[in-house]
């Protein structure tokens, strides 16, 4: 799985890098704030795939402790 939210990632830097580009050339704010928040979602993104993959690692560890228990 993580592979497929690697290439996703890799995919929206080089789209919002060519927004920011096409911002310089048009000296046009609207794609740099495009570009920015592109890139943005592609970290958000990255973030929240390792903090879930934490969470579940964890909730999946306590589950096999609770069986021990009943």
């Amino acid at each position: 799985m993580l592979i497929p939210i690697l290439i996703i990632d890799v995919a929206l830097v080089a789209w919002s890098l060519r927004l920011m580009k096409q911002a310089v050339e048009c000296k046009e704010f609207s794609f740099m704030l495009a570009g920015i928040l592109v890139a943005l979602s592609a970290a958000a993104m990255g973030v929240v795939y390792f903090l879930m993959g934490s969470c579940i690692g964890h909730i999946a560890q306590m589950s096999q402790h609770a069986y021990i228990y009943f």
